[in-house]
């Protein structure tokens, strides 16, 4: 068996997913009048950006094209209290993972590729 070093899985908390017609709904509802973006994204639980993207998505005809693909942000940085500038010896890379359940999962940079895919694969099937 393949020697994990460090491995952390830290969960957040289900995931709200909103059907096509609820979208369209809350869309149609945010552009009622003027301000109306930000009280229907508080009102449920959004914000106002992902809001916004509904509504762009939705005046280009594509809210429903949902093809499962999509891009993480990604952010590069040190960990508080590391120092600004440490030796090549001294670094350790860490890379975070959130899957679409909201899962975290946060492995150093020497994990094996073959166990960190069996432990996505398993939280993934949850």
């Amino acid at each position: 068996m393949s020697k994990v070093s460090r491995l952390e899985v830290i969960e957040t908390g289900a995931r709200r997913h909103w059907t096509l017609e609820e979208k369209r709904r809350i869309v149609a509802e945010s552009e009622r009048g003027a301000r109306q973006v930000s009280a229907t994204a508080r009102r449920y639980g959004l914000l106002p950006s992902h809001l916004f993207t509904w509504r762009r998505l939705a005046q280009d005809g594509r809210l429903g094209a949902d093809d499962g693909v999509t891009f993480s942000r990604v952010v590069i940085g040190c960990e508080p209290g590391s120092p600004a500038v440490a030796s090549p010896a001294m670094r350790r890379s860490r890379i975070e993972i959130v899957l679409a359940s909201g899962v975290r999962v946060i492995v150093e940079e020497d994990v094996d590729a073959t166990a960190l895919a069996r432990v996505i694969d398993a939280l993934e099937r949850r």
